[in-house]
């Protein structure tokens, strides 16, 4: 990583509804990502790209629970007490989450390019 990507970087926080979970993230925000497999259309989350040592989480492991389906690749966490979606460890990228931006805190996604994925395509 050079000295001008980490400059670029900027750290967010963020949390479940009910601020059980709370995490922080570091990221550019060069795009915002939707995807259209079963589960994302159902919980029609924004979502930012990050790698797994730009995340940390800061409070909460015994309040997430964990949805697996299809190849038991993806891992996604919700909240046990308000159920929402924070973040998942991606499929296609395993050392990688997609973080929910409607998580993060005072963020507005206003003017960031949204790239659609075909999740729904994926063997």
């Amino acid at each position: 990583m050079t000295e001008q990507t980490l400059r670029a970087l900027k750290r967010y926080t963020g949390s479940c509804h009910c601020g059980a979970i709370r995490f922080e993230i570091d990221t550019d925000l060069a795009e915002l990502t939707t995807c259209n497999c079963s589960i994302c259309r159902k919980k029609n989350a924004l979502m930012v790209k990050v790698h797994e040592s730009r995340f940390t989480l800061l409070a909460g492991a015994e309040s997430l629970t964990e949805y697996q389906f299809h190849t038991q690749t993806a891992h996604h966490f919700f909240c046990k007490t308000c159920g929402i979606y924070p973040f998942h460890r991606k499929r296609s990228t395993p050392d990688h989450f997609g973080i929910n931006v409607y998580c993060l805190d005072n963020f507005d996604p206003t003017g960031i390019p949204v790239r659609a994925t075909r999740g729904a395509e994926m063997p």
